[in-house]
């Protein structure tokens, strides 16, 4: 029964993570935030190799997909302390987009409330010219939407952690409790039934 219920609750938590990580890609891809679509990626991976390795009773993926929970709380971590800007780091970097571009976050021009002003530069009428881009009125500022978003994964993550070393112990147990070529016999498999030693000395008669 415990089993049954670990293993159920289990599934559950690797659907439901899957289900907030392609959420959560879906808006990093609309911010070209590179570093997050790369470790989303590998993400949903992993949570599909738990789920694959839950619903087979395949203990190695579920060891996996634990390792990668606490790589990937890791990561959250570093998510929050990015937004937060703790540890000299700063939200305005392109550290999440690889240097590659000036994008931030969907969140910081979409945000709940958030009225978006495209303006362009005063004494520049090239066509080229970038314009400037003023955002007003937010209800919640973006770095703490990115804020819940990455506590709301760390959340499931560690309760992912948590069920999946329950899990893999009761799949072990299970497994050396069980003699998958003599079953529960206790007696080992190629067992002679030998005569007493004092039959075989004893001589024997043929009738007449």
């Amino acid at each position: 029964m415990g089993c049954c219920s670990g293993r159920c609750t289990l599934i559950f938590l690797c659907t439901f993570q899957l289900l907030a990580a392609l959420e959560r890609q879906v808006f990093d891809f609309l911010g070209y935030q590179w570093a997050p679509i790369l470790a989303n990626f590998f993400h949903i991976i992993i949570v599909i190799l738990g789920l694959f390795g839950t619903i087979q009773y395949r203990p190695r993926y579920i060891v996996v997909y634990a390792v990668w929970t606490a790589l990937w709380v890791t990561w959250n971590v570093f998510v929050i302390c990015f937004y937060l800007e703790v540890g000299g780091l700063s939200k305005e970097s392109d550290l999440l987009t690889f240097n590659i571009s000036a994008h931030h976050s969907w969140w910081s021009e979409h945000g709940p409330g958030c009225v978006r002003k495209e303006m362009q530069a005063t004494g520049v009428k090239s066509l080229d010219s970038q314009s400037f881009i003023s955002v007003m009125g937010c209800i919640v500022e973006y770095q703490y939407i990115e804020v819940l978003h990455s506590s709301f994964q760390i959340l499931i993550a560690l309760m992912g952690f948590v069920y999946a070393c329950y899990v893999v112990s009761v799949f072990t147990e299970e497994e050396d409790s069980f003699d998958f070529i003599g079953g529960f016999e206790p007696f080992p498999l190629y067992h002679v039934n030998e005569k007493p030693s004092h039959l075989l000395l004893k001589p024997m008669y043929l009738s007449t």
